[in-house]
């Protein structure tokens, strides 16, 4: 070979093999590649099924799985989770993917879900679609043993679940979210945009709701409703200050994690939708009207309680007639229908109409809720005999949080301020309020609604130590154009301390009945005043009022003017 072709051989060989080294750098760097993305892949992964959790034979296609957005938590005033979002699954099947016995498979299937019966996996496992739904927002627990099954035609797909940890406690309040995530009704519904926004979702919404208070009045609230053999009952206890509720319940209960399989009467929110007459409570209002207004001069103030009122065709009578003249701390310890009658006729239609409608009780109760009743009251017809009844609290029909709001006002000094469900603090002050009662009427009051509970009606309402006032309510319930002589509502308007008011405790029993230990009567003294007397000695001490043997209200400067006359 000549020295030139030699030299072009070398460089032919030269050239090969930096071709053949270039192609291994490429096969070298792609491996790598692979490799490095087969690692990443195996790495997310673990994390999936370490951390995240697995998602077992999850169809991407599935029409049934709905991604339900993230919502922030729902807590109470002392920071105690009431609602939150959780993992959960939707639990189905492919029928023409199952490999095993399906009759076997239906029976594995009921014992670890025994919210779905043999029959119904059977018939879902023999469904002829490519899927079949078994059920929605199903627990990591049951999802695991459903998992455990080894089918490959059993469908778990991830999904979002709302969680109310403590079941029914404040269900009303709470409300509930739909399918999709929505709030259905109650706060989660109230505050829908607020709690699904995206900026939100890792801040909390705080209530005002304690969660202590709460369960005190609904344990109460049961135990009288079980004993009297109600059909329902509601309560509020209100911050007589703020307008805070501390506590809001409307039994039956509903559980808001199956919210959809309650009743209608479980769902019906009986503290701000239950339209009612509330009877002698509003007593109180009356007599406040009366002292704002100087219908109402002094204590000794006489008014003829000798016989029954006769109006037109129309006769007013008392439960436990007075028979004589009768003063204005006898009339309210007394409860006389009679004497407030006559407070409510001299007062006047207009001058009642209007203190009702400052006091908001003429159209729904102020509050965050969706769900408020429209009141009653005798429009157009409120004559005499409308003014005379409505004075003791017949004839107007109210929801029990209408009934706190007024209390408040009554106790704080005279200013009402709206109901509130969001815990008063830097980015929710107290509600502005306004003057419906002065000053002077106001603190008068607080001795009249003592002097009830010390030595009228209202007896079983006390706490000692607690100096509580109130007044008691019973009214037969409206019924085909008059009323059901048989069919009660009971309730019963607390303050306490009356010395320094700071809450508003207001319970309500729907259709109590009679009992021996109650000698026949199922009127408010003997049936729903006990519980608010029961309500307070459990929930003063963790709100922080404490008990007094000295302090009270001056309610002895009454005596004076109430006969010696043993309390009926």
């Amino acid at each position: 070979m000549s020295p030139l072709a030699l030299r072009q051989h070398r460089i032919q060989v030269a050239g090969h093999r930096e071709l053949a080294l270039g192609r291994s750098r490429k096969r070298m760097m792609t491996g790598l590649l692979l490799f490095s993305g087969l690692v990443a892949l195996l790495g997310l992964r673990l994390i999936d099924l370490t951390v995240l959790g697995e998602r077992v034979n999850a169809d991407p296609v599935d029409p049934y799985a709905a991604a339900i957005p993230p919502r922030a938590d729902i807590i109470d005033r002392n920071g105690e989770t009431l609602a939150s979002t959780i993992d959960a699954y939707t639990f189905g099947v492919r029928p023409r993917d199952i490999v095993g016995n399906k009759p076997l498979l239906a029976r594995q299937i009921a014992a670890a879900f025994p919210g779905i019966s043999e029959a119904r996996a059977l018939a879902a496992l023999n469904h002829d679609g490519s899927f079949k739904l078994l059920k929605r927002r199903v627990l990591p627990a049951d999802a695991k043993r459903l998992n455990a099954i080894g089918e490959p035609g059993i469908v778990l797909e991830r999904e979002a679940e709302r969680l109310y940890p403590n079941i029914v406690l404040a269900s009303h309040v709470l409300g509930s979210t739909n399918i999709d995530g929505k709030g259905n009704s109650g706060i989660e519904l109230a505050f829908d945009e607020r709690l699904s926004r995206i900026d939100q979702r890792g801040t909390p919404l705080q209530l005002s709701i304690d969660s202590r208070v709460q369960m005190a009045l609904e344990s109460e609230l049961a135990a009288a409703m079980l004993k009297f053999s109600a059909i329902g009952a509601a309560g509020v206890v209100m911050d007589a200050r703020t307008g805070e509720i501390i506590a809001m319940t409307s039994l039956p209960g509903l559980n808001p994690n199956d919210a959809g399989n309650g009743t209608e009467e479980a769902r019906f929110n009986r503290a701000t939708m239950g339209i009612y007459e509330l009877g002698s409570t509003f007593k109180a209002f009356t007599v406040a009207m009366a002292l704002d207004a100087g219908v109402i001069t002094g204590m000794g103030q006489l008014w003829d309680c000798t016989r029954p009122l006769k109006i037109a065709r129309f006769t007013i009578n008392d439960t436990h007639p007075l028979k004589r003249m009768a003063t204005v701390p006898e009339i309210i310890k007394e409860s006389s229908n009679i004497g407030t009658a006559q407070i409510a006729r001299q007062l006047g239609g207009v001058r009642q109409k209007e203190f009702l409608r400052q006091l908001g009780f003429l159209e729904p109760v102020s509050v965050e809720l969706k769900e408020r009743g429209s009141t009653l009251s005798p429009g157009a017809n409120w004559g005499d005999i409308a003014t005379m009844t409505v004075g003791y609290g017949h004839g107007i029909a109210v929801t029990p949080l209408h009934l706190a709001t007024g209390y408040a006002a009554i106790a704080n000094g005279g200013i009402l301020r709206p109901a509130t469900l969001l815990k008063i603090g830097k980015g929710h002050p107290v509600p502005a309020g306004r003057r419906v009662f002065s000053a002077e009427t106001s603190a008068k009051m607080r001795e009249l609604l003592r002097l009830v509970v010390t030595d009228g009606t209202g007896g079983k309402a006390d706490a000692p130590g607690y100096r509580v006032g109130g007044k008691t309510g019973t009214a037969e319930k409206a019924q085909h154009g008059g009323y059901a002589r048989k069919s009660l509502v009971t309730n019963f308007g607390g303050v306490f301390p009356m010395d320094d008011p700071r809450y508003v405790v207001v319970a309500m029993l729907d259709e109590p009945k009679a009992t021996k230990e109650t000698y026949g009567f199922a009127t408010a003294g003997w049936n729903v005043a006990p519980v608010v007397g029961k309500v307070i000695a459990r929930i003063a001490p963790a709100l922080g009022v404490l008990p007094s043997e000295t302090r009270d209200a001056d309610w002895q400067s009454l005596m004076p003017y109430v006969h010696e006359d043993k309390p009926h």
